[in-house]
């Protein structure tokens, strides 16, 4: 079947899928979170230090570390404890400072999120509100001279974050513990695999996020972290890649397309990687851009121009990160930079 036939054939089968379930899938549907750190109002009010704090809704994770440099320890604590769940989404402020925030932000949060508030946890991020958004860290990220990023994919928030936590502490084992490692649910991702999950709506407000994350980490003076983009997380990754030059690499894993035809259109002078196994459902879902639907060409093929990462001996769509792969070996090496 020609390229263009198999389109008209899938354009078809979108129509037909998405008029038969329409109804769970609408009932799925998610309302994007965006906008500045709750708690904001009450912080730019604060006039304790006698002159105004940065606003988080322009302000530039480079003025926000600025700020916090001006500061003694003993006013950004008191900031800390008195606007937690501000500092502790404020991309910029000394990361220390956040897991503190944090801290304090989740013992008085509401009980499901209570395993995250347990000692031993490193909270980069936290936000109660919706399905509930973290970002926890692995490894010591101020001093560590390699960084990674994992960005998971649809089902994930801060009460079901199991499978993402696995994903990297596995990626931070493999590299010989000399990686941290941060477990990114930062944005809205779809539930299920309905009309969110087929549209690029939750990663075009997810993309802005991720790129401030970054800008967080350089401001901060962390490494350049590589990007590791599972599942929907790609098309988040995708979108965001042209906005976030701090990325040495973006890899991506049971993708279903980054809304670029080839690597050149993504605009990013971070290599591009790509991985899937035979066995991963994602292999049967059209790699097509039609009326707002699907997420475009296929990273794996030939076309599309990735480097590509062995994946023969992972298993499905969450098998990538499995310890022993061929898949998380060679993870693990453009991590450290071996390759």
């Amino acid at each position: 079947m020609s390229r263009y036939h198999r389109t008209l054939f899938t354009a078809a089968l979108i129509t037909t899928v998405v008029a038969g379930t329409a109804g769970w899938a609408s009932a799925d549907s998610q309302h994007a979170l965006t906008g500045p750190p709750p708690g904001t109002a009450a912080w730019l009010a604060d006039d304790s230090l006698g002159r105004a704090l940065p606003d988080p809704t322009d302000s530039t994770p480079a003025q926000v570390a600025h700020f916090f440099r001006t500061l003694t320890a003993e006013q950004q604590q008191q900031l800390a404890h008195r606007h937690p769940l501000t500092v502790g989404n404020l991309d910029g402020a000394p990361v220390p400072l956040r897991y503190e925030a944090n801290h304090l932000a989740l013992q008085q949060a509401d009980p499901r999120y209570q395993d995250l508030a347990a000692p031993g946890h490193q909270i980069l991020a936290f936000d109660p509100r919706g399905r509930g958004q973290v970002a926890e860290v692995y490894g010591d990220l101020t001093t560590a001279a390699h960084v990674s990023v994992l960005v998971p994919g649809a089902d994930t928030d801060a009460t079901h974050f199991s499978t993402t936590a696995t994903m990297a502490k596995n990626l931070r084992t493999a590299t010989d513990d000399n990686t941290a490692v941060i477990a990114w649910a930062g944005y809205t991702t779809p539930v299920g695999v309905g009309l969110d999950a087929a549209t690029s709506d939750l990663a075009e407000a997810g993309a802005p996020r991720l790129t401030r994350l970054t800008e967080g980490l350089e401001a901060t003076d962390i490494p350049e972290p590589v990007l590791f983009c599972h599942s929907y997380g790609s098309v988040v990754c995708g979108l965001a890649a042209h906005d976030t030059p701090y990325a040495s690499d973006l890899v991506v894993s049971g993708s279903p397309g980054m809304h670029a035809d080839t690597v050149e259109d993504l605009h990013t002078d971070a290599r591009v990687w790509a991985a899937k196994d035979s066995t991963d459902w994602i292999d049967d879902v059209p790699n097509v851009e039609i009326a707002g639907l699907g997420h475009g060409e296929d990273p794996t093929s030939p076309a599309f121009g990735a480097r590509t990462v062995p994946a023969h001996d992972a298993k499905g769509h969450t098998g990538y990160f499995t310890p022993g792969t061929d898949s998380l070996r060679t993870f693990a090496a453009i991590a450290l930079g071996e390759i």
